[in-house]
């Protein structure tokens, strides 16, 4: 059996006082599904440091890379998904949409109103448990 390819990306949780930013996939075959921004990581980088230059790319934001959230390991049909999440605070910046389709600010409790990505609902559920 054939291994599948394997993709190692980050995904930046920004939270803004009870809110979380997530944005709308513009392409693919998840297109218009919501996911937590990020990418992936270019050789030789930390996983800060590239979660600091996708949100720069995509957002056109800078921000900091406050604390390690989860490492998610999903099987998507076509690969195997590694992404490490961290929550990320706003350092300067307006998070312009240059990537995606659309985004918004979601209350911390009330995150499922949108249609997350299958891995991105285990960043849900942790940060769902963390609050109880």
């Amino acid at each position: 059996m054939e291994s599948k390819k394997s993709i190692h990306v980050v995904a930046a949780i920004i939270k803004q006082d009870n809110k979380i930013f997530a944005t709308q996939r513009g392409y693919g075959n998840y297109k218009d599904w919501w996911e937590f921004p990020g990418g992936k990581m270019e050789t030789g980088e930390t996983p800060e440091e590239a979660l600091v230059r996708e949100i720069r790319e995509e957002l056109a934001t800078e921000i900091h890379v406050d604390q390690y959230l989860m490492t998610v390991e999903y099987d998507y049909p076509e690969f195997h998904l590694s992404m490490d999440c961290f929550w990320c605070s706003v350092v300067s910046g307006e998070l312009t949409l240059l990537e995606h389709e659309a985004a918004k600010w979601l209350p911390v409790n009330d995150l499922r109103q949108v249609k997350w990505l299958p891995a991105d609902v285990e960043i849900i559920e942790r940060i769902e448990e963390s609050k109880t």
